[in-house]
């Protein structure tokens, strides 16, 4: 009996260490991988370099002929890949929808006609209201940047908003499907929402 309590207190004396160092182990691995994800996650989050980067790439959308001719600095809109302005003297008008004798649905309709530059259409086609005009064209990266998430400028929106204007409108959708003859923007409408999703995430910063 006296051996067997000596054999099972060398038994514990020597184990308990060993679980220690176990349990150590285990615990120094856990607070590493704590350290590590949460590094991650920093680093992960996109910071106000990476949200002017995105805004550039926005940028390039906005200015192309599909956004841009939609946001002149004046009241006609503008027509084709070089931007002219619109034939028939046509005018933003009170509701940006045209004036009396020439309303926008006029000639576009719901979708785009048949055929190689034919009138191009959508439900609710036409211009920003007069009182937010919102213009793209002669607007620097800063410029513009400032303007789209002023929501004095950009009819009351916030920045949750301009992501989904841009990722949900029908109207908006229309310059990456506008028909026949007409040149698309840089990038595709997933990727555009993903810039922007950037250039919110890192705190809406804007290039100067």
């Amino acid at each position: 009996m006296t051996t067997f309590m000596t054999n099972e207190r060398r038994w514990r004396w020597r184990s308990e260490p060993a679980k220690i160092r176990v349990l150590a182990i285990f615990g120094f691995g856990a607070v590493a991988a704590f350290f590590v994800n949460s590094w991650t996650a920093r680093a992960a989050k996109p910071d106000a370099n990476d949200s002017r980067a995105a805004f550039l790439q926005i940028y390039r959308v906005l200015t192309s002929p599909r956004c841009q001719n939609c946001h002149p600095a004046g009241d006609s809109p503008l027509q084709g890949d070089d931007s002219h302005v619109h034939l028939q003297n046509v005018r933003r008008g009170k509701d940006g929808r045209g004036v009396y004798g020439m309303r926008c649905d006029t000639c576009h309709q719901a979708t785009n006609l048949p055929g190689a530059h034919m009138p191009p259409g959508s439900p609710r086609w036409a211009l920003p209201s007069p009182e937010h005009k919102l213009v793209f064209v002669g607007r620097s990266a800063g410029e513009l940047c400032r303007q789209i998430k002023d929501p004095k400028q950009n009819g009351g929106r916030s920045l949750e908003d301009l992501l989904h204007h841009i990722a949900d409108d029908d109207l908006v959708g229309w310059g990456w499907s506008p028909g026949e003859g007409r040149t698309l923007p840089p990038l595709s409408r997933p990727d555009t929402v993903a810039q922007v999703k950037v250039w919110i995430d890192g705190g809406a910063a804007c290039p100067e």
